[in-house]
């Protein structure tokens, strides 16, 4: 059976937070007849040791299979990643698995979230858990291990910096949405990585500069400042960056001629705090130019 078709631009890319309640109806019927979700039939997380996540297969899909594991923002759940009417048919579609780690439930308004923040305690290995999703994904639904992008939005853009930071080896590439370092800014990162920054130019939830938060106890990082460190990680010496390019709403500043075998982009786009509309082509059109 082919992937549901939805209209164009009805539910492809918009802040995880934003499905309706229609829409998760929908999602609840349909996923069983789209594609494999969940790990049983009617669709609960898949465990591992240290947590659950979600998982979306393209129908009849066969033999190793690319995926891409985004982690959702405060208060969201792994469901998001995989909803067959937005972000999990546009990577099933195509031929990408989608895997939705489910973050820490913690106290306060926000809800769940990722436990990142490295002067903060640690609730959890979150490098720990996110390499047992991927390898639970690998045995079970023919994930390719070597295949697979880290990206989230939000703070699990942040979550997805920071793995790209302490432990580049972990996945293939990164691409955070409108999240990236707290302060104090990382010094240094292990290793040059493939990473793909997307952030929105109107953000006031993580603006470019960042922003102090609980009467200035934590502070968000500089997005300007994390594109240094990535360039200082990627031994991208003359600093500027080599190509420039303009891909429907986003413009993209291309470093490509830094240390072998890696790839920094930083796309920019007009909007405010959420995940823009193409961004899974976006991203996946990168991820796959890579070579």
């Amino acid at each position: 059976m082919a992937l549901l078709r939805v209209p164009a631009g009805w539910a492809e890319d918009y802040p995880l937070s934003k499905i309706t309640k229609l829409q998760a109806a929908l999602a609840c019927c349909l996923i069983t007849t789209t594609a494999q979700a969940g790990c049983n039939d009617d669709g609960p997380p898949c465990e591992v040791p240290l947590g659950t996540y979600h998982i979306l297969v393209p129908e009849d899909a066969a033999g190793p299979l690319p995926a891409v594991m985004f982690l959702h923002g405060a208060g969201g759940a792994g469901t998001g990643a995989v909803n067959p009417n937005g972000m999990g048919q546009s990577l099933n579609a195509r031929g990408y698995v989608a895997i939705g780690p489910n973050g820490l439930d913690r106290e306060g308004r926000f809800g769940t979230g990722w436990s990142f923040h490295p002067e903060r305690p640690k609730m959890r290995d979150e490098i720990a858990f996110l390499e047992q999703v991927a390898d639970d994904a690998s045995a079970r639904f023919g994930v390719d291990r070597d295949s697979i992008m880290l990206a989230g939005f939000s703070i699990g853009g942040s979550m997805a910096s920071y793995v790209a930071c302490d432990a580049p080896d972990t996945f293939a590439a990164y691409a955070p949405v409108a999240g990236s370092f707290w302060r104090p800014h990382p010094e240094a990162c292990a290793g040059p990585v493939h990473l793909l920054h997307t952030h929105g130019w109107r953000d006031k939830t993580v603006p470019l500069e960042g922003r102090p938060l609980g009467n200035g106890t934590i502070y968000q990082g500089d997005v300007w400042y994390a594109m240094q460190v990535w360039r200082e990680t990627n031994s991208c010496d003359g600093l500027r960056a080599d190509s420039f390019d303009t891909i429907d709403a986003f413009m993209i500043r291309r470093w490509d001629t830094c240390a072998a075998d890696t790839a920094l982009e930083f796309a920019l786009h007009p909007g405010g705090h959420g995940i823009p509309r193409g961004w899974s082509n976006l991203a996946l059109d990168w991820w796959e130019n890579l070579g």
